[in-house]
């Protein structure tokens, strides 16, 4: 049987959905990229599945997601924010982190539907401390977010992740196991399941691996995994993915609304 090959991301927040992976190499053989990355990799064949932004699901009528896996917040999620030296009101532009298309298309959301604003979006680097002396705001997200001295720049961090769910009640899912129909089979979507359970108990030791024996920043990184992040694609996540995908179509960032579908 040839490998499933997979396309993921090596930010702290997909650890406990490729941990096990990497375990178990036989079936699968994974590459690590940033998430735009992974979804062209996906969208090109070059993987057969992919952790893509969610929003990526839209690009294609024949994309699946695995049931049941995911990587969401319900509330603050401390890794994808935006820091504005301005008020919300008076934010003009804002720089815009390209790593993720599902986080630029949140905050387009937002800043339509929840602050009533219409900035101008600019295409960034990932560099905080340039993006709030070239603009108003800018838009960071994964590792480099969590890590931000918002205090250090003088800028004000607002939490995406609590923006959404305080303005619809629901969960917000960032990112998930897509691929083409036909690409696993059911085998695979239990391994995939039973991959992100040994990641979700294991939230020690990938802290401790991602913080290289730092005391401190691995407990900051345990801390995250456990209060800020939600794993698991359940009803309420599959609703608030949903009602994220039906803004990002009426915004015309896809055809038409699309239904979930899975593998």
């Amino acid at each position: 049987m040839s490998r499933v090959r997979i396309g993921a991301v090596g930010y702290l927040n997909a650890r406990p959905l490729t941990w096990a992976l990497d375990r178990s190499p036989g079936r699968w053989q994974v590459r690590y990229d940033l998430p735009a990355v992974c979804a062209r990799l996906l969208h090109d064949g070059e993987v057969d599945l992919g952790l893509v932004p969610s929003i990526e699901y839209l690009r294609s009528d024949r994309y699946r997601f695995v049931p049941g896996v995911g990587i969401g917040s319900r509330g603050p999620v401390a890794s994808v924010a935006l820091f504005t030296r301005v008020p919300l009101g008076e934010i003009r532009h804002i720089a815009l982190d390209t790593s993720s298309r599902t986080s630029v298309t949140l905050i387009r959301v937002l800043c339509l539907h929840r602050y009533r604003i219409v900035p101008e979006f600019v295409p960034y680097g990932p560099d905080l401390k340039a993006m709030v002396r070239d603009y108003d705001a800018g838009l960071l997200i994964g590792d480099p977010a969590l890590e931000a001295d918002p205090n250090a720049l003088g800028v004000t961090k607002i939490d995406l992740g609590a923006e959404w769910t305080a303005m619809t009640g629901l969960p917000f899912i960032y990112a998930a196991w897509t691929g083409r129909a036909g690409a696993i089979g059911a085998d695979d979507v239990r391994l995939l399941q039973e991959a992100q359970a040994e990641g979700v108990a294991s939230y020690p030791a990938i802290a401790d691996e991602y913080a290289k024996a730092n005391g401190a920043s691995a407990q900051r990184a345990l801390a995250y995994l456990r209060d800020n992040m939600r794993y698991g694609l359940g009803p309420d996540e599959e609703k608030g993915l949903q009602l994220f995908l039906d803004y990002a179509a009426d915004l015309g960032l896809a055809p038409r609304r699309r239904k979930l579908e899975f593998f």
